[in-house]
């Protein structure tokens, strides 16, 4: 196979690019350091101003700052720091999530400085703990910048940050949770936004073994040959277009003496074309880069599980490709044969990434696992639905879907329970195999959502449609624009409650 001599990702690649800015950036609690060059100062929109900023209230409504959640006010200084007050809201309103806000504002706002700190004098209910681990991942989430791919980028790198919290003595643990929490999602950004020129389905195998080994996962990599003795019709079929070869990966993190087993599952297109049903050339299409977002989330939580003190088996399958429109490329009214024998009528090349998971669901099952979430940039009816800010959950069991709920609660990544209408399951049914991969024009979350519920049978099981929610336009808060990571943190948060269930 002839392979392009311009891809980001070289021979012996053993880290993705925003690692190493994460190892980097040293972030700790405590008092400013000396050498800061930026120092933030939290200021909520009643009672007291704090003294430092040499403003009185009315002072900082005249400069046209109210100290709203998430705004700033920059404060150059023609010695020492630069201060910066940071809007934190009504002291009643002050939680986890605002806290997390107010930090990425902060950095952003003190960009082009390396050495930054951050000071509170009053977290209303948080706990101190938990403001400092929401403070110090809204840090590293609000500065991370993709710039592996500009030569002219002006991006400052985070060296260092301090954070200074009332009753925050013994932080230690915060912090460190912060940074796995933060590694997850910047892991799955960086996979999201490279482009598919740098990034196909084998490379993305190399990195997950390299990651393994740095992070305390196994990786076995199936590979065009691998899959057909598996039988994995779906994602063979939807190969068939590429020049490419397709991987599946199987990530499995076992500690000692676990007892349960999750199974996480991630759609991994990495570059979806529409296949013989080609999308037209607009700036969705142009996103297409990350239709992988789903494998890119579950291989980001993997990172973390270690770290989180995760004590549940945990298996993750990654089913990748591309889908293009070629000779060759799987056509309109053809019949793939899932893994486990179930046939599939193609009505669409474009509802592909339920044609890859499904052998992933299968598999699963077979795992004997407990209980299943996947996760996929699957539908445009999610956008429709819920718009940029909110994925759709779907599932066969109210508990693992509180599950899911809780977490994506826990980490402020917004999602919202959507019926798995049984009425709209007749669309799916084939006059030629047993199902059809495309339901009727309306409803299409739900009727992507009972395709997959087909292969999941009797398991519990949860389905995150996150595409609407894989990227945003503009940075929003600790969102950075790009690719968001969305998913990879509330897997984390989904496996380590798993355990304490």
């Amino acid at each position: 196979m002839t392979r392009s001599p311009n891809k980001l990702i070289p021979a012996g690649f053993r880290t993705v690019p925003g690692l190493d800015a994460l190892d980097a950036a040293v972030v700790t609690a405590g008092p400013p350091a000396a050498d800061a060059q930026a120092l933030g100062v939290g200021v909520t929109s009643d009672g007291a101003v704090p003294p430092e900023l040499g403003f009185d209230r009315a002072a900082l409504a005249d400069a046209g700052f109210e100290a709203k959640a998430g705004s700033v006010l920059v404060l150059p200084q023609a010695a020492g720091p630069d201060l910066i007050a940071v809007g934190l809201g009504p002291s009643a309103e002050l939680s986890a999530a605002v806290l997390r806000d107010a930090a990425a504002a902060f950095v952003r706002a003190a960009a082009t400085r390396a050495r930054l700190a951050l000071r509170l004098a009053a977290i209303g209910p948080v706990a101190a703990a938990d403001a400092v681990r929401a403070l110090a991942e809204g840090a590293l989430l609000g500065r991370y910048r993709y710039t592996e791919l500009s030569a002219t980028s002006k991006h400052v790198a985070l060296e260092a940050l301090s954070l200074e919290v009332p009753g925050a003595d013994a932080a230690d643990q915060a912090l460190a949770a912060a940074v796995t929490s933060a590694r997850a999602a910047i892991v799955a950004r960086d996979l999201a936004n490279t482009p598919p020129g740098h990034l196909t389905a084998t490379d993305l195998g190399d990195i997950a073994v390299a990651l393994g080994e740095r992070f305390g996962f196994a990786v076995e990599l199936f590979d065009k040959q691998a899959l057909i003795e598996l039988g994995c019709g779906g994602l063979l079929g939807v190969n068939q277009g590429s020049v490419e070869e397709p991987r599946m990966i199987r990530l499995e993190y076992a500690p000692e003496g676990a007892t349960r087993h999750l199974g996480l599952v991630g759609k991994g297109i990495m570059y979806d074309s529409g296949g013989i049903s080609l999308k037209p050339s607009d700036p969705m299409h142009l996103l297409m880069k990350m239709d992988m977002g789903g494998a890119a989330a579950v291989l980001g939580a993997f990172t973390g599980l270690r770290d989180a003190g995760v004590d549940v088996r945990v298996t993750g399958w990654l089913m990748c490709t591309d889908n293009m429109p070629s000779g060759t490329a799987y056509k309109l009214g053809d019949v793939l044969t899932a893994r486990g024998g179930t046939t599939v009528e193609v009505k669409n090349t474009d509802a592909e990434g339920r044609l890859v998971m499904m052998d992933a669901l299968v598999l699963a099952n077979e795992a004997e696992v407990d209980a299943i979430v996947d996760i996929a940039t699957l539908t445009g009816a999610a956008l429709v639905s819920l718009g940029p800010a909110t994925a759709p959950v779907f599932g066969n069991d109210q508990r693992m879907i509180d599950a899911v709920r809780d977490a994506a609660a826990a980490v402020d990544e917004p999602v919202w329970q959507l019926p798995l209408e049984k009425k709209y399951r007749p669309q799916l049914d084939s006059a030629i195999a047993d199902i059809a991969n495309l339901g009727g024009p309306f409803a299409g979350a739900t009727t992507a959502a009972l395709f997959l519920a087909h292969f999941a049978g009797d398991t519990p099981w949860a389905h995150l449609d996150i595409a609407g929610t894989m990227q945003t336009e503009k940075d929003d808060s600790w969102r950075t624009a790009g690719a968001t990571g969305f998913g990879a943190r509330i897997l984390l948060e989904t496996a380590r409650a798993f355990g304490t269930e």
